[in-house]
């Protein structure tokens, strides 16, 4: 059985994950890098912390591939075994590379090296640069065969601007006062902070209230922190 094409609904609920909607920050250099990134390329890796953006960009490829009517492969931990590529993918993206277990990381290395080898382009990222996945040598080796970035997390301005830009596709006002609560009641990464205004929107549309930090303590008072 072949692993299906990714369904893009399937990698959670949010804003569309594309390249417009990226905030570049530091990362112009990866933007640039990826840009031009496509079927026989080098393989590009990808780390950083959580909430840098790392599935974002990887999805941003998919959604590219998928504007040009073909489909990619998405494999992560969470997929199940076995994992075969179609022939037909320009694009394979392996996410979360180092959560992988000694299973996944035989048949990511034997779909590396199938990909690799018909001129299919390879996206991968994970928490750490190659070197220092605890992963199989021969893997890890693959893995950081092509250019590698390090993703830079957003500093507190770039994350406020970015969003306000969601609240404002959302169509909802999101006051100073809010947002200095969100950066200071919540984890900091942009992420985390995209689901909690998610979820703060749809308290706000099951309450009929408007934003307002009484309104967000209540979502937590009632709901809880995640």
């Amino acid at each position: 059985m072949k692993q299906l094409p990714l369904a893009i609904g399937a990698l959670g609920a949010g804003p569309e994950q594309s390249f417009e909607t990226f905030t570049p920050g530091a990362n112009a250099a990866l933007l640039a890098h990826l840009a031009g990134f496509g079927p026989g390329a080098a393989p590009v890796y990808l780390w950083g912390p959580r909430g840098c953006g790392k599935t974002h960009l990887l999805q941003a490829l998919v959604r590219r591939v998928e504007a040009q009517g073909q489909r990619a492969g998405w494999f992560a931990p969470e997929v199940p075994l076995p994992w075969e590529a179609d022939e037909a993918w320009p694009l394979i993206v392996l996410d979360d590379c180092d959560a992988l277990d000694p299973a996944r990381q035989q048949a990511a290395f034997a779909l590396l090296v199938h990909s690799l080898g018909q001129g299919s382009a390879v996206a991968a990222a994970g928490r750490l640069p190659p070197v220092d996945l605890p992963l199989r040598e021969d893997l890890r080796t693959r893995l950081g065969w092509g250019p590698v970035f390090g993703v830079q997390p957003l500093d507190e301005p770039a994350v406020r601007a970015t969003l306000r830009r969601e609240a404002d596709r959302r169509g909802i006002f999101l006051s100073d006062e809010v947002m200095g609560y969100l950066l200071t009641r919540f984890e900091r990464d942009l992420k985390h902070l995209m689901r909690q205004l998610e979820r703060l929107d749809r308290f706000s549309l099951a309450n009929k209230r408007a934003i307002t930090v009484p309104l967000l303590k209540q979502m937590i008072a009632e709901e809880g922190t995640p």
